[in-house]
């Protein structure tokens, strides 16, 4: 008998993640993300978009209909397709995360016992704040529906 070699079709990151457990994986870090999310909106110290992000990321590999849903949704669903799209953060979401790491730095500064943990905390809170500085912001005429960015994409824009 003789064994013939078959080239790989090129499949899209959700067939590749198809596997039933890292499927399981992905979809349970996507509810946990958005349960966190969730947890954020209506906590002030809790980041809400990130949490939504790595759920956005871990749908799309497990569950595309539940992405949708999330690019869809009215409050969040802009922001997270400006991300996914441009890798762009609003000027007040970022004005808003670097006033918040600074507050933060403060009560750290204030309340720390150890005289090092201000400086760990102060130079990760630095190099945060410089990436979230630098993003771009959001172009002002690329506004797609969500349902023509799935459409569009293969997968996320890691």
């Amino acid at each position: 008998m003789r064994t013939e070699e078959r080239s790989q079709p090129d499949v899209s990151p959700v067939q590749q993640s198809a596997r039933p457990r890292a499927r399981l994986f992905y979809l349970a870090l996507a509810y946990i993300c958005v349960g966190l999310g969730m947890v954020g909106a209506v906590l002030p110290l809790l980041p809400t978009t990130p949490f939504l992000l790595v759920a956005l990321w871990a749908y799309f590999r497990s569950h595309p209909e539940k992405a949708q849903k999330l690019l869809d949704h009215p409050r969040f669903g802009p922001a997270l397709r400006d991300w996914r799209e441009q890798g762009a953060i609003p000027t007040r979401a970022k004005i808003a995360a670097v006033a918040v790491m600074a507050v933060s730095w403060v009560i750290v500064f204030l309340t720390a016992p150890h005289p090092a943990a201000p400086i760990v905390v102060g130079l990760i809170l630095c190099c945060t704040a410089t990436f979230v500085a630098t993003r771009p912001s959001p172009k002002p005429g690329s506004k797609r529906t969500g349902r023509e960015n799935v459409a569009a994409s293969n997968g996320p824009v890691a």
